[in-house]
């Protein structure tokens, strides 16, 4: 979305008072100054619609995860414990670009954890994974498949299918939600996991979403 600069004269308590708030959401006088108008004409900010986003997520996925508090406005993390001994943490974090291209963003999987077998156990799993999407997402001519795996840790592109904020709020938290089922059983019972199960599920997404 296209920016200027413009010159506005303001009461000193009206800027008194956005400094405050905007110092409160982590953000600049002049982008709370923008959300404002742009909420009160009805117009809509890359703010406005990955809040909408990240509250379908929440709506959607908050039964099954912890939401942490964000600062950023284009990050939301979710956590959940791993059915693992000690109840490990896998933590969700979830990116939105302001200006989506080919990709709406980023989504990061992570362990928390010093056991070394968990962890050669979690990049397994994923390295099995990378494999599964990217032969589901070439199928249906998606073959721009990014990401970055290293010693517990998953991180991947999420395909900007152009769906509305709900939509893509909506195809986000399913998909995390299968995942995590994927993660937490693998993890639990990496000898009776059946990758070609994996493979389906996210076939059955992908008829519903691109993500």
């Amino acid at each position: 979305m296209k920016k200027s600069v413009y010159s506005l004269v303001l009461m000193d308590d009206v800027i008194r008072a956005v400094d405050e708030q905007a110092y409160r959401l982590g953000t600049s006088r002049s982008n709370l100054i923008n959300q404002i108008l742009a909420e009160q004409l009805c117009c809509v900010t890359p703010e406005m619609r990955m809040r909408k986003i990240f509250d379908s997520v929440t709506e959607l996925i908050s039964n099954n995860f912890q939401v942490q508090q964000q600062r950023s406005a284009s990050l939301l993390t979710l956590r959940t414990a791993l059915e693992y001994r000690y109840r490990p943490t896998i933590s969700y974090k979830i990116e939105i670009k302001r200006e989506p291209d080919e990709f709406i963003g980023n989504l990061r999987v992570q362990i928390r954890t010093q056991n070394q077998q968990l962890i050669s156990l979690f990049n397994n799993f994923f390295i099995s994974r990378i494999i599964k999407e990217k032969k589901c997402l070439s199928d249906i001519g998606y073959n721009n498949y990014e990401y970055e795996i290293s010693s517990g840790s998953f991180t991947r592109k999420l395909v900007n299918s152009k769906m509305n904020s709900e939509k893509t709020g909506m195809a986000i938290s399913e998909y995390i939600k299968q995942l995590n089922d994927s993660l937490q059983f693998y993890l639990s019972s990496p000898m009776f996991f059946r990758s070609d199960f994996m493979e389906d599920e996210y076939r059955e997404l992908l008829e519903k979403f691109i993500i």
